[in-house]
Formats: C-alpha cells, structure tokens, sequence
C-alpha cells in the first residue's frame, strides 16, 4: 500500500498536468457536495427559530435553535477538522455530513411527539451537517497554488447556492408535505434537510478519490525533504503564519457573530409584522443567495486585489446591513430582501478574505487541524450570536440587534491595519 501511495504522488510531482487534472476534479466533486449541504443547511436557519418559539411558546428563546446547532457545529469542525488531517478530507467530511443528516432526522422526530429536549440534542448533531458544509471549502484549495486560493474556495461556495437558495424557498411546499404524512409543517424543511445532508456524504466518500490532502500532504513532504533535509525545525517556522492566522480568523469570527445574529432574528421579525411563511422563506433565500452566489467574483477579487481589501470591505459593507434593517419600515419586504441581502455579501467577503489568508499561513502537514480550530471559534462566535439575538430583540428591538450588528463589523478595520503593520 505504502509502495502504491509513493508512486501515485510521484506520478502527479512528475506531472503537473496530472496534478492539474486532479485539482479540477476534487473541485468538481466537492462543489457537487456543496448543491446537496446548501439545501441541507438552509432548514435550520429559515425555519429553526420558528419552530423553537412554537414549541416554547415565548421570542426570548427563539435564537437557541440558532445557538445549538451552531455550537454543534464548533464541536463537529474541531472532530471534522482532526479526521480529515490523520485519514484524509473524504473521511472527514463525509462523516459530518452523516452525522448532520441524523440530526435533522432527530429534528422532525423532536417535532412530532413535541420533545423540547430531543430538539435542543438534534440541533447540536444537526450542526454537523453545517461544519462540514462550511469546511468543505479548504477541500478545494488543497492542490491549489496561492493564485488560485481564493478562487477555489468561492467556486465550491458558489455551488452551495443552487441548493441553499433552493431550500428556503421549498419552505412551504416541504411544510405541505410534512402535513400530509402527519408531521408538523415546520419539521417539513429538516426531511429535506436529512435527504439533502446524507446525499452529500455519500457524494463525497464515494467520488472523492484519491484524496486532495492527502495528496498535498505527500507533495509538501517531498519538497519540505528536498528544501530542508533533517532542518524540520527551519521548516516549522516558515510554515506557520501566526498573524496571518490571527487575523484570517478575526475576520470570519466578526462577519459570523454579525449575519448570524441579525439573520437569527429576521424571521421572527417578520412574523410578528404579518408577513407569512412563505414570504420569510423569499427574504432567506435572497439572504442565502447573497451569502454564496457572488462567490465566484469574490474569490477573483481577493486574488486580484488583496485579502486585507476584502476585508474592509466586508467590514463596510455588513454595516451598510446592520444600517438598513434597523431603520427600515417593517412591512417593506423590498428593504429588508436588499438589507439581508447585503448582510449575506459581507458575511461573503469576509469568509472568503479570511479563509485565504488562513490557506495562506498554513501547510498541508497542519492544515486540516489547523483549520477544524478556527472554524471552531467561527461557530462559537455563531452561537453567541445566535443566542444573544433572542435575548437583545425580546429586551430591546430587532432595530436595536441591526444596528449593534453593523457597528460591531467596523472592528474589522483596525484589525485590518494591526495586519498591515506587520
């Protein structure tokens, strides 16, 4: 097995076509993925927060679901994170997304025989589903050169959006259907949720072969041996950029405490001023689409001009958001489709920038690992949002949460120039 291992990499260090070849078809397979996990992920942020507040009968709670399955998924990315680096990104992510689906599966069981606990435990299994989703972007980049980084992350990421923005949008018809074979309609979307979820492991833990990091992890040994020799300690400290990853990861935490906290609440805001089921799922879906479908422009963009650039413009433009939904009239659907709008393409700027500039500081032998840590803070910092959100909107306004979302994305910019001063 070893012998097969060492020839196969020899074959593609041999042959950058090869390589090449290889780097097209892990981003063909993992973007596949990404269709099946956006549809997945988008039940839990449309309808979640409705749910819980049906269950629990009262808003000051209605941001746990939010809360739970992102704190679900700061557990699964550090478990995700450490499987793909000792047994490769195909057993990882594939495994996540298994784990996601039983926990929607969980959700619509929870929904039916009423069990407020059986929700709350599902919702923490069903962030799986969304860690894996999220993390299947560093897949793409692991044959990738530093010039084409950025573009691999927004290409995967932008075919999330066939299915995320397809999932909020099948709110009501997947609510008819739970209907129909007696299930409450708000479970209707987590049924999609767990087809969608188990289909993208089984995508990935099929097709995903040979594996990209495992693969990146052979190449970067060859060349560490031919550069350092025994000089492993040289190498360990070029290898490691910790600015870069402080600042890389400063960057998805602020954009992640920001939509998530502000999309939290959106759907709760717009029940309690009349707007239907069907309406918010229009508002989500435009919020989901902003959040990938720019992606493939983003990622050329901070190519082209600069992750620390995109950064700040992720920081402007999630204050434009935050702006927006605070000061506009409730009852106008157009301002807040454009306000969760531009909350969806900050949070895209900011995610991409920041991932790239964690590529960037890391190498194939820690990479994995290091990146399960980071997105474990990125979904901690989703969590607090999420919980907040409920607490901030019963005891104050949802004008009051926007407008402390859009402030707080401006600490992007010091950051930004601490980094510059490097």
């Amino acid at each position: 097995m070893l012998g097969k291992a060492q020839a196969t990499t020899e074959t593609y260090i041999d042959s950058p076509e090869k390589l090449k070849s290889l780097y097209k078809r892990v981003l063909i397979v993992v973007s596949l993925s990404q269709v099946f996990g956006g549809a997945g992920l988008a039940a839990g942020i449309t309808v979640g927060a409705l749910l819980a507040q049906q269950m629990l009968g009262t808003d000051a709670y209605a941001g746990v679901p939010s809360a739970l399955f992102t704190l679900g998924s700061a557990g699964a990315a550090l478990i995700v994170g450490k499987l793909s680096q000792r047994y490769g990104r195909r057993t990882g992510l594939s495994t996540g997304f298994f784990v996601g689906g039983l926990g929607a599966i969980g959700v619509v069981i929870a929904a039916i025989t009423n069990s407020v606990i059986l929700l709350f435990a599902s919702l923490l299994f069903y962030g799986a589903g969304t860690a894996s989703n999220l993390q299947a972007r560093y897949a793409g980049t692991d044959l990738a050169n530093n010039k084409q980084r950025a573009t691999a992350i927004s290409t995967t990421m932008m075919m999330t959006t066939f299915g995320a923005v397809a999932g909020p949008n099948l709110v009501g018809i997947m609510g008819k259907f739970a209907v129909s074979i007696g299930v409450p309609a708000l479970a209707g979307p987590f049924i999609l949720s767990a087809t969608a979820f188990i289909l993208a492991g089984l995508v990935l833990f099929v097709m995903l072969r040979p594996d990209p990091l495992e693969i990146a992890k052979m190449i970067e040994a060859d060349r560490r041996e031919k550069e350092y020799g025994n000089m492993t300690e040289s190498y360990s400290e070029k290898a490691i950029n910790k600015r870069g990853l402080t600042v890389g990861a400063t960057v998805m935490v602020l954009t992640q405490i920001v939509m998530v906290a502000i999309m939290t609440m959106t759907p709760v805001h717009m029940k309690h001023h009349g707007h239907g089921l069907s309406e918010v799922g229009i508002v989500i879906g435009f919020h989901v689409g902003s959040m990938y479908l720019p992606s493939l422009v983003t990622g050329i963009l901070v190519d082209k001009i600069g992750r620390i650039a995109m950064s700040i413009a992720s920081g402007v433009t999630l204050l434009c958001a935050g702006l927006l939904a605070a000061f506009a009239p409730s009852d106008s659907m157009v301002l807040l489709i454009v306000a969760l709008s531009l909350l969806g393409l900050g949070w895209n700027f900011g995610l991409i920038s920041g991932t790239a500039q964690i590529v960037d500081s890391t190498e194939p032998s820690t990479r994995a690992k290091t990146q399960g840590k980071i997105d474990v803070l990125v979904a901690l910092a989703g969590a607090s949002g999420g919980a907040l959100s409920g607490m901030v909107v019963a005891n104050a306004s949802y004008a009051t949460l926007s407008l402390a979302g859009g402030l707080l994305s401006l600490i992007l910019i010091p950051v930004v120039i601490w980094s510059r001063k490097a």
